[in-house]
């Protein structure tokens, strides 16, 4: 193994016991690492670097990731080798851009779960509804919903106990609605009998934990009975149901007077956000809560005359 090839794998090992995974990255710069081999190079340069990133057969979004990888390797070399050059990702400027939230209405949230109960049996229907309904009230990611145990809900405090990414693990206080309708799936007599060893509170007709692309598809397919439209250049998806949690969260807090501030730190660690600046992507996002808040900040300045 080359000396690059080492110290990549220092590098991902010191990443991972922070928490990240790096599947794709860790692909991207295997790839990198051999192309650099291939030439006899024992640094990494911009030139080379974008030279790399640019080859042909992949689109701009991967020529960008391809990119920031390596500036990510290049930044953990530079600290013990000062030759190593770090690329700045903005020598390619057709980086991946981040979709405009699709922002449920409460009727078109309501037309979803009643298309539920259209699905095949009365488990399944009831599945479906209780997920949807869980993701709206609680802004979870559909990976985090479909990963719950049973034991990771206590009726009795209302609370979920949630891992999301990178490992972390929060705590999520239910209103007593989604409580109870949880406690009410949980109970159901036509609950199947699940595998030896399976502990979902999500499960499918077989007993099963759901999956993501049986889960998705099911989606799709009530989208369309419920007649949820794209609008404004943005898809009907079920991360738009935590898109609209987290809107409405601030919508709240900008209408009812309460500190934004304080409400939107609050709703980063509820969102499980490992960056503050994700949660303050949804600011800029929604221009019905960029509104809001503008009207709020004129009174403001106003009252201040």
């Amino acid at each position: 193994m080359s000396t690059l090839g080492e110290s990549l794998d220092e590098y991902l090992t010191v990443r991972r016991a922070l928490g990240f995974k790096l599947v794709q990255i860790e692909r991207l710069l295997r790839g990198f690492v051999n192309h650099l081999d291939h030439l006899d190079e024992e640094r990494i340069t911009i030139k080379t670097a974008v030279e790399w990133a640019i080859l042909p057969g992949g689109s701009d979004s991967l020529h960008y990731s391809r990119l920031a990888a390596i500036r990510g390797f290049a930044t953990y070399l530079h600290g013990v080798d000062s030759a190593v050059e770090i690329p700045d990702v903005s020598l390619l400027p057709n980086g991946p851009a981040r979709r405009r939230p699709f922002h449920y209405t409460d009727e078109e949230i309501l037309a979803l779960i009643e298309a539920a109960d259209t699905l095949r049996t009365a488990h399944r229907a009831a599945t479906y509804q209780t997920l949807i309904g869980l993701l709206a009230c609680a802004g979870m990611r559909i990976g985090e919903a479909i990963g719950l145990d049973g034991q990771h809900f206590d009726p009795g405090l209302g609370v979920l106990v949630v891992r999301g990414k990178l490992e972390k693990v929060r705590e999520l206080p239910l209103a007593p609605s989604a409580t109870a309708a949880l406690s009410a799936y949980l109970a159901r007599r036509d609950r199947p009998s699940s595998p030896v060893g399976e502990r979902a509170l999500f499960v499918s007709t077989p007993g099963t934990r759901l999956e993501l692309h049986d889960v998705e598809k099911t989606f799709r397919l009530l989208r369309d009975r419920a007649g949820v439209r794209p609008r404004a250049g943005c898809r009907p998806t079920l991360h738009g149901l935590r898109h609209t949690f987290a809107i409405r969260t601030m919508l709240d807090a900008y209408q009812t007077g309460v500190d934004a501030g304080a409400r939107l730190g609050i709703l980063c660690t509820y969102l499980g956000h490992v960056e503050p600046a994700h949660t303050y992507w949804y600011l800029h996002a929604a221009p019905e809560l960029m509104s809001v808040a503008a009207d709020r900040l004129e009174r403001h300045e106003q009252q201040a005359r």
